[in-house]
């Protein structure tokens, strides 16, 4: 598939980026497009039959149980974007949806996402069966994951949570979050909002990976007057919920590096008992700010960073 080809699923949002939504590295921070995510979702909801789901009295919604993103193109202040979503596959009580945020003037894709849903009572959260209408909806929203909108670098087999705060403190992670919910960081039903998970890893990140970062850079064959991060793909399992007041800790480790990427795990706990909130895979690059582009991880660079490497992280 070329980015010009004609692309699956119905309109379900349409905006664009504000120079706030934009971080250091002069393009949109990943939180906005986990916002722009959760807002189509709505969209999607809508087009399945159920506009109310995320409405304050609602008598169901839908919970997002993973999210599989794919950062291809960046964004800048001011540009338009569009999103078209669709239904891969559904089953009795789960859902699993295509959203593809799009450059509407040149028609490439910014992000994809393959988000993986629960239909569920509003406050308990409690999976139950899809009505007949949203099935019959989903027939006709049916779609196939483009070849960029699937996994690359990352595995999306179910898998046994294995992220505990003795676990974090056994392997070594480092700390690089730590907080509290406060209300305005919470959706209508009070739990976290998504965006709150990629978005406090990206507040807490530079510390951790600025190092690495730097041993990259020092054994690069050109080097870059300045550099910084950008993430090219991510998987997110959400596994509980916290809510207002509730607190966070965010551990990461490094898994391993290729020759162009680090892969890192990221880990969202409860301070207080210990439990996973969610878990999350990432794959990451150096980022040449002048060139806009991939700095290499040479043999050298990679020699150096496997000290760091946590044997056995992952989800």
């Amino acid at each position: 598939m070329t980015t010009m080809d004609p692309l699956p699923g119905v309109e379900i949002w349409r905006g664009g980026v504000n120079t706030w939504d934009c971080d250091e590295m002069g393009h949109m921070n990943v939180r906005h497009y986990v916002v722009r995510a959760q807002e189509g979702l709505v969209g999607l909801a809508a087009e399945l039959d159920l506009p109310h789901a995320f409405s304050p009295h609602a008598n169901a919604t839908l919970l997002v149980k993973e999210h599989h993103i794919r950062f291809l193109r960046e964004a800048h202040a001011g540009a338009p974007l569009t999103m078209l979503g669709g239904v891969i596959e559904m089953g009795e009580t789960e859902a699993r949806l295509l959203q593809l945020l799009i450059h509407p003037a040149s028609g490439e894709l910014a992000a994809t996402f393959q988000t993986t849903v629960v239909h569920a009572t509003p406050r308990e959260g409690q999976p139950f069966p899809w009505p007949k209408v949203a099935r019959d909806r989903a027939e006709a929203l049916k779609v196939e994951v483009p070849e960029k909108a699937r996994a690359r670098s990352l595995d999306l087999s179910p898998f046994t949570p294995t992220a505990s705060l003795a676990r974090a403190e056994a392997l070594g992670l480092t700390r690089i979050g730590l907080g509290g919910l406060l209300p305005s960081d919470c959706d209508v039903y009070g739990r976290m909002r998504a965006e709150q998970f990629i978005g406090r890893v990206s507040d807490g990140i530079g510390a951790f990976i600025h190092p690495f970062r730097d041993v990259v850079v020092q054994h690069a064959e050109h080097k870059p007057a300045r550099t910084g991060g950008a993430v090219l793909e991510y998987r997110i399992a959400y596994l509980a919920w916290p809510r207002a007041g509730d607190r966070v800790e965010i551990r990461s480790g490094l898994i391993g590096t290729d020759a162009r990427t680090m892969r890192v795990a990221h880990w969202m706990l409860d301070p207080a008992t210990g439990e996973p909130w969610g878990t999350s895979e990432a794959v990451a690059i150096t980022f040449d700010l002048d060139a806009r582009k991939v700095v290499p991880v040479s043999d050298a660079a990679r020699a150096a960073l496997a000290a760091n490497e946590v044997a056995g992280l992952g989800l």
